[in-house]
């Protein structure tokens, strides 16, 4: 039977620096894509704009008696027969801390995904990075980078990470302080007991977070039949299934029911929580990740296919 699933650029655990350029070498391409993404979808971002005190100009609407004629736009009431009053846009930076799992089992890619884990996750954080930047925010990478308010953050983050890359399992967070938003992407594969243990005090430390799980469709649908070598990208250790169809459903109702506690377990802290796999569009999963920072119902929500 035909490979299936393979790890994009196989190398030893012990060569980390080998892994690093391996990493490098692809954050310059992942950027150009996030740009593009970024592109397609800025149009529909509005952030968190409001009227309030600030140096852009956010709209025209009419003068209110009692109000101070100092505000009065008389340029524009000279147009017809009203009084205007300019008003300028709330301008308060919100931090935003971004972050993908960089964990060997984000190299797969099978022939039903379109780009790898680690390639999509990588994607995704730097059209965020650059669609949240265009819109006044701070952006972080908890231990990577500080948060910058800065239209080229999603250049600094890409340029952090390549002498910086991240790597795997959750973030150290103590730098993170109270009444900020955390976007986490990655697989999430590890026991949905163990990732709230790390997730639950953020919570109660004021955090809003809002996590996306990268899946390739082979490790949802599970297509492999026969004899069949499985090698856990993490450990190296191997398993052989002689018929591989015969352990199918056993294997799907594991995975689907650790997504489905997962996402339970995130609901209960008033986090969100969705998929996206690697066969649909990077910027679906963009649109969903604004609609939730925005505090918008997302078209697809928790656990929902992005």
């Amino acid at each position: 039977m035909a490979s299936i699933g393979q790890i994009v650029n196989p190398t030893s655990g012990s060569d980390a620096l080998s892994r690093a350029r391996q990493r490098a070498a692809l954050i310059p391409d992942c950027l150009v894509e996030a740009k593009r993404i970024a592109n397609t979808v800025i149009a529909g971002w509005h952030g968190r704009r409001k009227r309030g005190i600030g140096e852009n100009f956010w709209q025209f609407r009419p003068y209110a008696e009692g109000e101070s004629l100092s505000r009065i736009d008389w340029r524009r009431s000279a147009r017809d027969d009203h009084t205007y009053v300019r008003e300028r846009e709330w301008e308060a930076a919100h931090t935003i801390w971004l972050w993908c799992d960089m964990s060997p089992s984000m190299m797969y890619k099978s022939s039903y995904g379109s780009v790898s884990k680690e390639s999509r996750a990588l994607v995704v954080m730097l059209a965020l990075a650059e669609v949240l930047a265009r819109s006044g925010e701070r952006i972080g990478c908890p231990g990577i980078m500080d948060p910058v308010s800065t239209r080229n953050a999603a250049e600094r983050l890409a340029a952090a990470l390549m002498h910086t890359p991240l790597t795997g399992g959750l973030p150290e967070t103590a730098m993170i302080r109270g009444w900020s938003d955390l976007v986490l992407i990655g697989d999430f594969l590890d026991d949905a007991q163990a990732v709230m243990e790390r997730l639950g005090p953020l919570a109660r430390r004021g955090l809003r977070g809002h996590v996306i799980e990268i899946a390739d469709p082979a490790e949802e649908i599970f297509p492999y039949s026969g004899r069949t070598e499985f090698t856990d990208p993490e450990t190296g250790a191997r398993l052989i299934s002689g018929r591989a169809e015969h352990i199918r459903d056993a294997y799907r109702n594991a995975y689907l029911a650790r997504r489905e506690n997962l996402g339970q377990s995130l609901r209960h802290l008033g986090w969100t929580f969705a998929t996206h796999r690697t066969d649909h569009l990077a910027s679906e999963a963009l649109v969903a990740i604004h609609m939730y920072l925005s505090g918008m119902p997302a078209k697809a929500t928790h656990g929902g296919q992005l």
